[in-house]
């Protein structure tokens, strides 16, 4: 099931991770970081009204690519394909669960933080994986150990991420785009402080370019 998650994702830099509460802030809320130049949104199943913010984003803002995270279970494969989701993201690997990503023909992002769940990945054609808790499972540096053994392996580390540490992770050649949760926080959402989110889409899109392109 070896797929270019990354394209499927319209290799965006940087891909906000999303609590949402309120099915009410999923439009304005995607809409204000599609303006921002964010199309690849991942909405995290954290939440009861999860499923319903994906269907109204993928109903109402078709420029955003929309994907789901924290995604532990096969069944909930079809689900989220059925809600409008056209990519999935999972913590974790298992063999099942990349056999339903590829009965469901889902582009699948799973985590692996340690080599032998690399390797797992490697054996079931998966080459491009989550990186997370990134903060707390070796960082940048884990990565840059990774690269050389791992070669073919490219990387979105999410967990810890933010402005001030995103050089260290874009820098390496393994790591293609990460995620963040600093993008969309619980008081911005409260407040529908659209302008803000769509400000700090544009500032880290421009940030994660900069990087890539030195």
């Amino acid at each position: 099931m070896k797929n270019d998650v990354f394209a499927a994702l319209g290799n965006n830099p940087v891909i906000p991770v999303l609590v949402v509460e309120d099915v009410a802030h999923a439009v304005p809320m995607a809409k204000a970081l599609v303006a921002g130049g964010l199309t690849a949104l991942e909405v995290t199943l954290r939440t009861q009204s999860a499923m319903e913010v994906v269907e109204r984003i993928a109903n109402e803002v078709p420029e955003a690519i929309i994907g789901v995270g924290t995604v532990t279970r096969p069944e909930q494969f079809e689900q989220v394909k059925k809600a409008g989701a056209k990519f999935v993201v999972s913590p974790g690997l298992t063999p099942t669960l990349a056999q339903a990503a590829k009965d469901n023909e889902m582009p699948y992002l799973p985590g692996a933080v340690t080599a032998s769940e690399i390797i797992m990945a490697m054996e079931l054609g998966i080459t491009d994986l989550k990186f997370f808790p990134a903060g707390t499972s070796g960082g940048p540096a884990a990565l840059k150990g990774f690269s050389s053994v791992f070669s073919e392996i490219r990387f979105c580390p999410t967990g810890g991420v933010k402005p001030s540490n995103m050089e260290d992770y874009l820098s390496l050649p393994n790591v293609a785009t990460v995620g963040g949760t600093w993008l969309v926080t619980p008081d911005l959402l409260a407040q529908g402080d659209w302008e803000t989110i769509t400000r700090l889409a544009s500032e880290a899109k421009a940030q994660a370019v900069a990087i890539k392109s030195a």
